[in-house]
């Protein structure tokens, strides 16, 4: 009991220094990404939150040719709730067509936007719905479902969400931004991510570091069949569709590579999937070994592949889905006006979606028998940490 005793106590150890060394890299990063000021774009327009208090005038009506949206004009008075003209009155047009449709009753939320001109007059404009409570809700709902379903795991892996979402916000765009590769930036997102991840989810043990091995090469194996399939047909960030706005960031003092934005984004993107794959397999195999003990290294490997072919075909599927989900309207526009092959398959959008979709389902592939052998190796091949020789695996 003593011995199981210190062995937990050793694991929360190196859980702990590998989680403050992370930390570490992580605020230094950010501290020197930040120390250099950039200028960056400013708006004179404000988007705060209001609430309609009346409709004064209302000549809008259901149009047939948008399922029933009604279209027209609102003449409506808000109150503003925030910012420096919260508590002001006002009254503004809130005009509706099919795309651009926001209709408002008394008491609905709503986002304006306050114009301020150089005399100091302003004027509101309706913008959007104020989302902002639905959203809230929804992330409520999702922690907890998460921590309730998943227990202490789960509230691991919701630490492990946030501090991807700060290595994302506040470490990778600020990089690029500043003029940094994006293929690197998006490296060590990658790297800090994976193992914070797996450290807050399981600590420091032949599983965890198995996946994220495995992670890390999955990720760079969809980059590299990317670039290489990018180069040969001659894509690159520049071939997306936001390139030219961010060019015009350049007068903002921006020093974008827009070339490795494309590859960034891939590597990104694929991450999360291979991730998946990595810790499924990992985590099996583990259990396998853990269940019988006296399996030889053969079968556990013939197992682990059984496993992770189980988990390619449904991921690699799942990387289609999305492909098709995000790209849906795009379908649609295509089958309607019957573009022909030749012409779809040369485009830049369909050329990138389908790069993007393979390269990250060639990286998932790879991953798998990489995983397995390496799950297979540190369960019978034990790294021996620090000084004191103490096993990696518990």
């Amino acid at each position: 009991m003593k011995k199981i005793d210190r062995r937990i106590s050793r694991q929360m150890v190196h859980r702990l220094i590998l989680i403050t060394v992370l930390l570490a890299v992580t605020v230094g990063a950010y501290v020197g990404i930040t120390a250099k000021t950039v200028k960056r774009g400013t708006s004179a327009s404000a988007y705060v939150s209001a609430e309609v208090e009346s409709v004064i005038s209302d000549t809008t009506s259901p149009d047939s040719n948008s399922q029933g949206r009604r279209i027209g004009n609102q003449r409506i008075s808000i109150k503003i709730l925030q910012g420096k003209h919260k508590d002001e009155h006002m009254q503004v047009d809130n005009y509706l067509s099919a795309l651009n449709n926001v209709y408002v009753q008394k008491g609905t939320r709503i986002i304006v936007q306050i114009s301020t001109q150089q005399n100091g007059s302003y004027s509101a404009s309706v913008y959007n719905y104020d989302r902002s409570g639905v959203l809230l809700g929804c992330g409520v709902v999702f922690i907890l479902l998460l921590c309730i379903i998943g227990g202490r795991k789960g509230f691991q892996a919701m630490l492990g969400i946030l501090y991807t979402v700060f290595c994302v916000i506040f470490l990778l765009l600020p990089m690029v931004y500043r003029g940094a590769d994006p293929v690197l930036s998006a490296l060590l997102i990658v790297l800090l991510t994976t193992v914070m991840g797996f450290a807050l989810l399981d600590g420091v043990n032949a599983k965890t570091v198995s996946a994220s091995i495995a992670t890390i090469a999955g990720a760079l194996f969809s980059c590299a069949a990317a670039a290489i399939s990018g180069a040969v047909a001659g894509l690159s960030g520049f071939n997306m569709q936001e390139a030219e706005t961010i060019l015009l960031q350049a007068d903002n003092g921006a020093k974008i590579m827009i070339g490795g934005l494309l590859m960034a984004g891939i590597l990104i993107s694929a991450h999360g999937a291979v991730m998946d794959v990595a810790i499924s397999i990992a985590s099996s195999m583990d259990e396998i070994h853990k269940t019988n003990p006296d399996v030889k290294a053969k079968e556990l490997f013939r197992s682990g592949i059984n496993i992770g072919r189980d988990a390619m075909g449904t991921m690699v599927n799942t990387l289609i889905l999305a492909f098709v989900g995000s790209s849906l309207n795009l379908l649609l526009i295509i089958y309607a006006y019957g573009i022909p092959f030749g012409q779809l398959i040369n485009t830049d959008l369909v050329g990138i979606q389908l790069i993007q979709s393979m390269a990250g389902s060639i990286g998932i592939m790879l991953t798998v028998p990489l995983t397995v052998a390496l799950a297979v190796f540190f369960q019978f091949h034990p790294v021996r940490l620090f000084s004191r020789g103490k096993s990696l695996n518990p």
